[in-house]
């Protein structure tokens, strides 16, 4: 079958520039989609030059821009793949649509849901397919869960709980801005641990286990300064280290959010667990190709197994029949962190061409903006906050 071509223009050329350019790459190694990617474009600042042309050459893209309207409005890119940092994610979807192209961006979508909304409005006018890389929703351990959850094994669900732990930024020598950093920079980032860390939990819990109705945060911020790499001077630190609150969702469930980056030890300790009448699940991302389920009864019957075979069990997540796994390798081995990406970006090319419509799309991400955006509104306020 003849593929048709798609040509990609990467705005942005850091660490998610690297897992899409990686994605586009790999993927027609695993999925026979529709589409051939290739690599026509990336963008980076004029003094972002040397990191430009190392990023060019090492993903084989075509050429480069210092312009990233340029880029967009070049009449032999099919595609505009948004990987900058947030506080420039609105404009250039904004014209990523005005231009016709098809739109990919990374998460948190925008700065805030005023923006997410303009974008959203935008988008949809135009009538261009795009997605939002919520990467961990193609986690296979995840999507089995989601599918556990369907089937009706969790049952009623009471409670959902989330985790995201990180330790990086504990040292007060940690400085802030430049292009390691710039998520410290509430100009730049637009919150801290919320919009970078809980946005994944809320976007997975909302995908499981329906809309959140309200909740009651409280942040903290440890260290109140530190130095720009940018400028050398100290500046006053605003964004969230840390972050926790309450939920309650639609269905009556409660849920519980944390997450910080002083957490001592932890790397990427992301956990989700949910807690039904039927049943329950849990998953680690530290070790992404196991699930935990407790099975306690029937889902067709509601009837109680057998006292003797009630306990949690550990799923290895590599078989053929799991989410995905059938495009890997044999039952046993696993994937990583970066197939994540290939799987989210098959998913969409495939919906290109008839498939099942992506998601989460500007739309959805838009809805887990809002909920971030009410946690932040919380903390400040010190009170619930309840989402239409």
């Amino acid at each position: 079958m003849s593929k048709k071509i798609l040509n990609v223009g990467m705005l942005g050329c850091g660490f998610m520039g690297r897992t899409h350019s990686n994605a586009y790459c790999q993927v027609n190694h695993f999925f026979n989609t529709p589409y051939q990617p290739v690599l026509k474009a990336c963008y980076g600042r004029e003094e972002d030059q040397e990191a430009l042309k190392k990023f060019q050459e090492m993903w084989g893209y075509e050429s480069v821009e210092t312009d990233w309207k340029t880029l967009i409005n070049r009449k032999d890119i099919d595609i505009v793949d948004v990987v900058s940092p947030n506080f420039l994610h609105k404009e250039m979807v904004l014209e990523a649509a005005k231009a016709g192209k098809k739109i990919i961006c990374e998460k948190p979508l925008a700065m805030s849901y005023a923006e997410a909304e303009e974008m959203v409005k935008a988008v949809e006018k135009a009538g261009v397919p795009n997605m939002v890389s919520f990467n961990y929703r193609r986690v296979p351990a995840i999507s089995l869960i989601k599918q556990i959850v369907d089937e009706g094994r969790i049952g009623r669900p009471f409670h959902y709980r989330a985790v995201y732990l990180q330790d990086y930024t504990i040292s007060q020598k940690v400085p802030s801005g430049g292009a390691a950093l710039w998520r410290l920079s509430a100009k730049i980032a637009g919150s801290g641990v919320t919009g970078d860390l809980l946005a994944h939990s809320i976007d997975t819990a909302e995908w499981i286990n329906g809309p959140i109705a309200k909740v009651s945060a409280y942040t903290e911020v440890f260290i109140k300064e530190r130095r720009n790499s940018d400028t050398g001077e100290m500046e006053k630190i605003t964004i969230d280290d840390a972050c926790m609150f309450l939920a309650v969702f639609q269905n009556g469930s409660m849920g519980t959010f944390e997450s910080s980056r002083y957490a001592r030890g932890r790397k990427n300790y992301s956990t989700l667990e949910i807690n039904g009448e039927l049943g329950a699940a849990f998953f680690n991302l530290e070790e992404p190709e196991y699930i935990e389920f407790f099975r306690y009864a029937d889902p067709k019957t509601g009837q109680k197994i057998e006292d003797h075979l009630t306990g949690w069990q550990k799923i290895l997540v590599t078989n053929g029949e799991h989410p995905y796994m059938k495009n890997y390798w044999v039952p046993g081995t696993t994937i990583g962190y970066e197939h994540t990406f290939i799987n989210g970006l098959a998913d969409f090319l495939f919906s290109l061409d008839g498939g099942a419509k992506f998601s989460p799309d500007v739309k959805q991400a838009a809805r887990t903006q809002k909920v971030c955006d009410a946690v932040i509104q919380s903390a400040k306020e010190q009170r619930w906050i309840e989402l239409s």
